[in-house]
């Protein structure tokens, strides 16, 4: 997963590159570390001592494919799950609502159905919303299902946990209190897919993050509820101490937090 503030990198390497493990350390018990992994990651070497991974499905932003997705599936199948509470293989996708570049963006929706209404191709919030949700679709059925079944692992979206990845480096509406409902609706359309397939779904960001890109979450929102991955950290100390705070959305719980070593994005259980 990109970290906060850094820009995204163009990654040119072979989807085919092998993943050669880094040495583990012999250790009495499994280690209770995950990590996450993505198109940053592709070519170079990953943990072979690992409890649960996180894998990007996107190379960066919300239309485009990790090119790395089927090897780091299947390096990610291989972690023990030595933590019962933390599916073994969980995925995150990159959101977005670009809505105010209309005249820049091919995939904004012109029409469809939506909790708002139906889309008209403005930038209102039925349209925010449809985005989210054919954002979803296609990271999905286009970009998962071929990589996984590519892996020859499990290609149903219901068996793992998705996050939905969100940052302040991707593109977001700002400025007014209707800006943020429409960021809002884009993540409430990425959720209601993913719910629809019988998908876990949850919100990897900061609250200052959060805060500037989707505000306050009415408690009527399908996005209440749903649990946080909480990044900021640069140790475990203060990762374990961040699986105390607020989750991101009401009636939420921080059920995973994240912390960086040198260049490899760690995580810690929650739960």
């Amino acid at each position: 997963m990109r970290r906060f503030g850094r820009s995204v990198l163009a990654v040119a390497l072979a989807v085919a590159a092998a993943i050669v493990a880094l040495p583990g350390t012999a250790s009495a018990a499994p280690t209770t570390v995950g990590y996450d992994v993505s198109y940053p990651q592709c070519g170079k070497s990953l943990p072979r001592d690992r409890a649960f991974a996180v894998v990007g499905v996107n190379g960066g932003i919300a239309t485009r494919a990790n090119p790395c997705l089927a090897t780091q599936l299947a390096w990610a199948w291989q972690s023990s799950g030595a933590i019962a509470n933390q599916p073994r293989v969980q995925l995150y996708l990159n959101t977005a609502n670009p809505g105010e570049l209309l005249t820049q963006v091919t995939t904004w929706p012109e029409s469809g159905s939506t909790a708002y209404g139906t889309c008209d191709g403005t930038n209102s919030r039925a349209c925010s919303w449809r985005y989210g949700w054919e954002r979803a679709q296609n990271s999905v059925t286009t970009f998962f299902g071929p990589a996984a079944k590519a892996a020859g692992v499990e290609t149903s979206p219901a068996r793992y946990a998705w996050w939905l990845d969100v940052e302040t480096s991707n593109t977001w509406q700002s400025g007014s209190a209707e800006a943020l409902a429409r960021n809002r609706a884009a993540l409430e359309g990425m959720t209601s897919y993913l719910l629809s397939r019988g998908a876990r779904v949850g919100f990897y960001s900061t609250h200052q993050q959060w805060a500037q890109i989707a505000g306050s979450v009415d408690t009527g929102s399908i996005l209440t509820g749903q649990p946080s991955w909480l990044a900021g950290a640069t140790t475990l100390t203060g990762a374990k101490a961040n699986c105390s705070k607020q989750a991101l959305v009401p009636g939420g719980r921080v059920t995973l937090t994240q912390y960086v070593v040198g260049n490899l994005d760690r995580n810690s259980s929650c739960v």
